[in-house]
């Protein structure tokens, strides 16, 4: 099975994204997830389920921050009042949850649960998580060997969206540095900030320049890979989001795994029912984005690099060159229609990004709102297309589930009865009496009648095949829409009645963690319960999370697996690179952070100096 997961902030995108195709969606409930801003009430949650579940789409809630002692009674309150919405998993950060008194709702863990092994998804698993959520930064290689290894655990994967820069759950840079932490779903985003790169002499390398600002993730050339390794849940970064970019998301990547389940030979086939239908062609280069990487997918970073270190705001497409600036008037060599009214941008030449609204243009000239000197040869990036919004401003998606209809005469000619049958595997009949007998008619009544039954427009419904065993008897119209009436509705019930939601599977206390395993501030261990797992899972040490007690002396906030130094062509095994000796340090404000490049793993941490130092 291939499941799209959609992300939703509230009821209408969520409702939005499985009209468009997803087949399950990711929301917060009223607390404890991990976007603080993006919370739901209990009734829209029931809302979304109710609208969902008709489609085989399933609802996961987030609540996959940590959670303090004092919190664990609400909590446990709020996944029952989930569970009795129809909720069919939760998306959880702490271990401390297995130990509530909790409903058999379906657990899986989240990425910031930070599983980057084989053996930490084993170890999930074995406790209670029937999926992972694996590390972004991980190959299409690494994937496979997970599914290789605990092939029993589902591995639901990034494909879109903005990228951590840090391993997700092992940044503390937020919380340390600016008391708001990203494991309380209140990250400070300190990555999207300019920063000075400078040495240990606080001489000036690389001045105001967003150096942790990566690029967004765009993984739609990798699917069928990604299905192929063992990739079963195919997810949509976005719940801060609005409701037209990840409409456009998820029918674009509906759209390609639509085209892997054909091409399958029946290998693959979707995890949900229905036909979406979308009066637009979707575009991710149309939505906000900072523009693509594919990451680490193929185990490598890209050629060109994975950051947006000029700007943390989208550019846009590329629509043209400068061919000559007059200041009212650009001349430019275009490679896209403009329209009056697009947002235009352009690097300057301190590569500041800079933007400007289109007046008008006329042929290859374009009259800017402004007065504006650009060199010759400067590419302009388009950020706000005129006409792209206005297509989403009248953009609709329907979803429905095509039915089969069978009507016949019973026994006696004085009953008749509809059957119908839907790609759920769903059926139910209904019957009605007639006039006894009912009478002949003079003309063929099979089109009328078939005309009347496929009358569906105000349900979740299209008509599929109709046998019409009636021949030549008269049934009267309004007997006819009673009949479709009362066999849709049995339908609703056969699918509301025949819905199945996983069931948790019990903890294995067997399963350990490694001998002597202690734990450090990086397993964010928050309550007592969540020290009371660890301790029966062989635990030897544990010290609490950050948010609880700050280390002492120097701290790694960031763990990445992004290389300043690669990026920048400067890496330490190249002439380039060593003519930049260690340390160096990013500098914003009072923020210094020191960079400790891992050459083992080709990574890098960031590292809070002991304020003594600072």
């Amino acid at each position: 099975m291939l499941e799209l997961l959609a992300p939703a902030k509230n009821a209408e995108i969520a409702l939005a994204a499985i009209k468009a195709g997803c087949d399950a969606v990711y929301i917060a409930g009223p607390s404890h997830g991990a976007r603080r801003a993006a919370a739901n009430s209990i009734s829209d949650i029931h809302r979304v389920v109710d609208a969902a579940h008709p489609f085989g789409v399933k609802v996961y809630v987030t609540v996959n921050t940590i959670i303090y002692d004092h919190e664990l009674d609400a909590v446990e309150r709020m996944i029952w009042e989930l569970w009795r919405a129809g909720v069919d998993a939760l998306i959880v950060q702490d271990p401390g949850l297995l130990r509530l008194n909790l409903p058999p709702i379906d657990l899986h863990a989240s990425t910031q649960c930070d599983i980057r092994t084989p053996d930490k998804a084993r170890f999930l698993h074995s406790v209670g998580f029937s999926r992972v959520v694996p590390a972004r930064e991980l190959s299409i290689d690494e994937l496979a060997e997970i599914h290789r290894a605990v092939p029993e655990v589902e591995i639901e994967a990034f494909v879109h969206g903005a990228l951590c820069v840090s391993y997700s759950g092992d940044c503390r840079a937020s919380a340390m540095a600016g008391n708001r932490s990203a494991n309380r779903g209140d990250c400070a985003q300190i990555c999207r900030l300019p920063f000075n790169l400078t040495d240990t002499r606080g001489n000036i390398l690389i001045e105001n320049k967003h150096l942790l600002s990566l690029r967004d993730l765009n993984r739609s050339e990798s699917l069928r890979e990604m299905a192929e390794a063992g990739v079963s849940s195919f997810k949509i970064e976005g719940r801060l989001k609005d409701a037209d970019y990840v409409v456009n998301i998820v029918a674009h990547y509906s759209r390609l795994l639509d085209e892997i389940v054909a091409e399958s030979c029946g290998k693959f086939q979707r995890a949900s029912f229905g036909h979406s239908r979308c009066n637009f062609t979707p575009s991710p280069v149309k939505a906000f984005n900072r523009g693509f990487t594919t990451y680490f997918t193929s185990g490598r970073a890209p050629d060109d690099g994975m950051a947006s270190i000029h700007t943390p705001k989208a550019i846009g497409e590329k629509v043209g060159t400068v061919v000559s600036s007059t200041g009212s008037v650009i001349s430019a060599h275009l490679s896209a229609p403009l329209a009056n009214g697009d947002g235009l941008g352009y690097f300057d030449r301190d590569n500041r990004f800079c933007g400007f609204r289109l007046n008008r243009i006329d042929g290859t000239k374009l009259y800017p709102a402004q007065r504006l000197s650009i060199p010759a040869g400067t590419t302009l990036w388009r950020n706000k297309d005129k006409a792209w919004d206005e297509t989403m401003a009248s953009a609709r998606c329907s979803r429905t589930i095509r039915v089969d209809m069978e009507l016949k005469l019973l026994p006696g000619l004085d009953r008749i009865a509809l059957h119908l049958s839907d790609e759920r595997g769903c059926s139910a009949s209904a019957i009605i009496p007639l006039p006894s007998p009912a009478p002949e008619a003079l003309t063929p009544q099979e089109t009328h009648r078939s005309k009347i039954l496929s009358k569906l427009g105000d349900t979740i419904y299209t008509p599929g095949q109709i046998s019409d065993r009636v021949g030549c008897r008269f049934i009267p119209a309004s007997a006819l829409a009673q009949l479709r009436r009362e066999a849709i509705s049995a339908l609703d019930s056969a699918a509301r009645a025949t819905y199945r939601r996983r069931e948790r599977f019990a903890e294995k206390l067997s399963a350990t963690l490694p001998h002597g395993t202690a734990l450090s501030f990086h397993d964010n261990v928050a309550n007592h319960l969540s020290r009371q797992f660890y301790c029966d899972h062989g635990a030897t040490e544990i010290q609490p999370a950050v948010e609880l007690s700050r280390p002492e002396g120097e701290t790694v906030v960031m763990t990445t697996r992004y290389c300043l130094r690669r990026e920048l062509g400067r890496c330490l095994k190249t002439p380039q690179g060593r003519r930049w000796p260690n340390p160096l340090w990013l500098q914003n404000a009072n923020l210094r952070l020191r960079l400790d490049f891992d050459c083992s793993r080709c990574g890098m941490n960031l590292i809070l100096p002991d304020r003594n130092e600072l």
